[in-house]
Order: structure tokens, then sequence, then C-alpha cells
């Protein structure tokens, strides 16, 4: 039972009473402070529980900003970028954006490829803050583009390749002073050594470089002498680099959903083309991908397997007109007009037949992408374009010594 504060017995003197009102004074002032204590305390938890759940919503809305700006990169790099700068997700720095791109934390390897390559000087530093966070101090050259290669997926335009195998070569002998007397010599074996790595791996070269052939064509491009020997057998580390790459292919960046890699180590050219049915006269779009001489074809591309592969030796290539689309262009027999191409595709039951095409007729998006596509098609009919690079590059270096 609770205690009845406003009783008084009758027998207390005045003073006594007035001891009595004040002891109560002083327990209702002392109640109503615990009163505020307790609220005041309640206050605090509830704005810690609210800073705590805003500060929660703001790390989820900043996270669901960030995953909007992966994705828009990798349908766009360059609008994933503003969109992530313009939202204070990213600094607008090279440096920032060069981290940001080397974590690649969900980021397309081919669309990392695509934003580094391009030739805009603000993408130039990026590309060259991007190769600083690479250490290849005591590593081989080998070693050092296997690291290299796997964190991005190399382009297939060869300008683009042209800077960013440029800014490797500048990176590595910064990081391995002396071992190259110029960074055009670690350019051209780092080249050499990629196309060494196609030729060794690539089923369809059937005639595999041999060691000595391989030192052969590297020679003259030391400031316009000979590489060592030994270098080329044993290079850094004494690990034997014919031997690394031959044993060893280089991995290739492998993006989510994308398992295209069966079409070979850095392709010419890819994208989206309209190709011109053979006994159906319909147009279909296809995802075509320029490599090894041959040209590959697929309906999605996640597609595993590709629909159809154009080999491109003995193959001529004209631009044509047609009144149902533009930027047209066709692959065909030279002074044989009813020869069937020698091809191959696909058919919806999985059974791989000849093609019956004469002629392939194909419409480009755009009137840049056609002149493209036929220059590098062309490039691919008569010799690997990568050795047009490695010949101006030669001539470049021999040049340098004369002057």
């Amino acid at each position: 039972m609770e205690e009845d504060d406003s009783y008084v017995p009758s027998d207390l003197t005045a003073e006594e009473r007035q001891e009595l009102e004040n002891i109560r004074r002083r327990k209702q002032e002392l109640l109503a402070d615990i009163q505020r204590l307790k609220d005041e305390i309640a206050e605090v938890a509830n704005e810690i529980e609210n800073l705590g759940s805003t500060e929660e919503r703001k790390n989820m809305q900043r996270n669901k900003q960030v995953a909007m700006g992966r994705k828009k990169f990798n349908m766009d790099p360059k609008k994933g970028i503003q969109f992530l700068i313009e939202n204070d997700l990213l600094k607008n720095t090279c440096e920032d954006i060069a981290q940001f791109l080397y974590k690649g934390e969900g980021l397309n390897k081919t669309a990392i490829g695509d934003y580094l390559g391009e030739r805009d000087e603000f993408n130039i530093q990026v590309l060259h803050a991007f190769v600083e966070l690479h250490e290849f101090t005591d590593l081989n050259l080998v070693q050092a583009l296997r690291q290299f290669l796997w964190s991005f997926r190399l382009p297939g335009e060869a300008q683009k390749i042209d800077r960013m195998m440029e800014a490797f070569a500048q990176r590595y002998c910064q990081c391995n002073n002396g071992v190259f007397q110029s960074t055009d010599t670690c350019y051209v074996l780092s080249f050499a050594i990629i196309m060494l790595n196609t030729s060794l791996h690539n089923p369809n070269v059937k005639d595999k470089p041999t060691v000595e052939r391989f030192i052969a064509m590297n020679r003259g491009i030391n400031d316009g002498g000979d590489l060592p020997e030994e270098l080329l057998r044993c290079h850094l580390l004494s690990q034997n680099l014919y031997e690394s790459i031959k044993n060893e292919p280089f991995k290739i960046p492998e993006d989510d959903g994308n398992d295209l890699t069966h079409t070979f180590f850095n392709p010419d050219r890819e994208g989206w083309l309209l190709k011109l049915g053979g006994r159906v006269k319909t147009w279909k779009r296809r995802w075509f991908i320029l490599t090894d001489n041959c040209l590959y074809y697929f309906e999605y591309t996640t597609d595993k397997e590709p629909r159809g592969i154009i080999p491109l030796e003995n193959l001529s290539i004209r631009e044509v007109e047609d009144s149902k689309k533009p930027n047209c262009f066709e692959l065909y027999i030279p002074d044989n007009k009813d020869q069937v191409i020698k091809a191959c595709k696909t058919e919806a039951d999985g059974r791989v037949v000849e093609g019956n095409h004469t002629v392939y007729r194909i419409s480009a998006p755009t009137p840049e992408e056609k002149e493209e596509w036929m220059k590098c098609i062309k490039a691919a009919i008569s010799r690997d374009p990568f050795y047009e690079m490695l010949a101006a590059r030669k001539k470049k270096v021999s040049s340098t010594k004369r002057h």
C-alpha cells in the first residue's frame, strides 16, 4: 500500500508540522527532477536512434547511387563517371577516377578499357594515373603484362591500344630502370609477347613460332640494335620468357555474363551490325567480333558460341548502296561472282552447317562506324594490324638512332 503524504498526525507541534511540509515539498521537487531526467534521457535516446536511422538511410541512398553509377558506367563509361561526379560520389580528378577504375568493383572490364583508351586529354591523364597504381618493380615483362592486362580488357582499336601500351612501357621502365635502353624497346617487345601469346594459343594458327623465330622477330628493336639473347630467353629473375607464354597463356578478363573468351585475345573490333540473310533476305542484328582474320557473329553478347564464322582469307570488301539500309558494305570473293563463301553457321537446333552466302551484306549504324569496320576488315584480310603498328614503331626507333 502506498504511503499517504497528506496524512498529518494531530499531536505534532507547529514547528514539526512545518518540517514535515518541507520534507514533502523537497520530495516532490526530487520526484520532478527524476521525471525531468527520465524525459531528457528518453529524448536523447530518441535523437540517437533517429540519428542512426538517418545515417543508415543516407548510406543506403549512397550505396544505391553508387550501384546506379556503376550500371551507367558499364553502359556508357563517360556518362557513368559524370553521374558519380554530379552526385558527389567521385571527385573530378584523374587520380580519384583512376583509383575507382583500378578497384573495379562491379565494373565491366571492357568498359574500363574503352574509357582508358579514349584520346581526350583528361582520359589520357586518367590512363597514366591508372598505370601509376600498378607496381611492376622486380617483375619480369611477362609478369607485368599479365598483371596489367588483367585489370581491364584491351580494346580492339589500334590507336587505343597504342596509347595504353605506351603508358605501360613508360611505367615498366620507370619501375625497372636500366632493363631496356628506351621505352620504345619495351613497347615493341611487349607487343611481340602479346602476339606470341596469340600465335601459340590460337587454334587457327597452325604454324606455331619457335623460340628461334621469336628471337629473330625481335632483332633491331633495342635502339636499332639487338636485344641480348639471354634477355629474351631468361628475361629477369631467370624466367624463360618464351616458355612462360607457351606454358601459361594470358588470362583474359571475363565480364559478368560475358563468356566470349573463346574468340581469342584482343579483338580488332567488336560491335552491333545488321546482317542480311542468305536464303531468307531479312536483316538481323548481330554482335560481330573481328579477330584472327575471321569475322564472328553472335545473337547476343552473352552467347557462349558464335552463330556464324566467316574466315576472311581470299575475300574482298567493298562499299555498296542499299535502298533499304544505309551504311552498307559487302564481303565477296573477287573474280568469282557465284561461288559460295566458305563459312559456317549454327542452326536453331544446334547443327553446324555450311553458309550459303555468295556475298555477305552488312549495315553499320553510322557512316563513321562503316568506315572503321571496313578499314579494320581490310587490315585483317591482309595481315595482322599489330604488325603495322610494330613496323611504324621500329621505323621510329631506327630513325631516332640514325639522327
